[in-house]
């Protein structure tokens, strides 16, 4: 463990110091500083793909979106959208600003729309986790709750392993939430599992609050999305979904197995 934390330090991926980022006079105080990590794997098809992104677009500017943006103390939250897929493939979308309100959500919103739909090589949730927890980093914004929303339709199978990223993620005060696409079981090569709700909860999720909502339904990815923005933005746990907020627990799966079903495909 020690020694991929040197790793990870020595590629400028985490910071120099562990725990929250410090405070700059600078800074603009939020609720919440929030990371859409979105998977666009050439798993995800192109109708998954689109109905993702107009998911998120749609999810945005909903009422009960915006509503529960009003209702924080502060009434407004940072925001960031990101795609990731395999290491190295990682890109921000729309960079971090701050929502409040209707004409906010909306302009955040077209700013996702405004942009073509990636389709990038590899799966690999640990690199996406670490893109995105260092763009906490110098974002210009202060808050007491800072959390990654990570969206995937397949286990970890390229990149570091899954749960040291995490680990590396949650020490530093970050909570993991998780949206797994669960449409297709056996989709592209035999690389997905069926039971991808229990590998987020046990490998990928965590941190205080840390919480799952599954996509089962291609056409309720849009609910799906909306329900978990609110449920994160109001800091509110769903009691239907349990959360993997420690990583000692007892885990019910390999948190490799993706590496080892690529392993099978790929080695001669």
């Amino acid at each position: 463990m020690m020694r991929i934390r040197k790793v990870l330090f020595a590629a400028g991926i985490v910071c120099l110091a562990v725990g929250s980022k410090p405070a700059v006079a600078e800074d603009t105080e939020v609720d919440l500083e929030l990371v859409l990590a979105v998977d666009v794997s050439r798993s995800m098809d192109s109708t998954e793909q689109e109905l993702q992104k107009q998911g998120y677009i749609a999810a945005l500017q909903h009422p009960d979106v915006i509503e529960a943006i009003r209702e924080g103390f502060l009434g407004r939250i940072a925001i960031t959208y990101a795609e990731w897929a395999g290491p190295g493939s990682h890109q921000v979308i729309a960079p971090w600003m701050v929502v409040d309100g209707e004409d906010t959500a909306q302009a955040f919103a077209s700013t996702i729309a405004s942009v073509p739909l990636s389709y990038l090589h590899g799966t690999s949730i640990s690199g996406g986790l670490l893109f995105a927890s260092g763009l906490f980093e110098e974002n210009g914004f202060r808050s007491t709750r800072q959390v990654i929303d990570v969206s995937g339709d397949g286990p970890n199978n390229m990149g570091y392993p899954v749960l040291q990223a995490r680990e590396a993620v949650l020490d530093r005060g970050i909570t993991i939430n998780g949206l797994p696409i669960m449409i297709h079981a056996d989709f592209f090569g035999g690389y997905s599992i069926p039971n991808l709700d229990v590998y987020y909860e046990d490998c990928v999720i965590g941190g205080p609050g840390a919480f799952l909502v599954t996509v089962e339904n291609i056409d309720r990815i849009a609910e799906a999305i909306r329900r978990k923005l609110v449920l994160e933005i109001a800091g509110r746990q769903p009691t239907v979904m349990p959360a993997a907020a420690f990583p000692e627990r007892e885990r019910r799966i390999d948190c490799l197995v993706g590496e080892k079903l690529r392993r099978r495909w790929t080695d001669p």
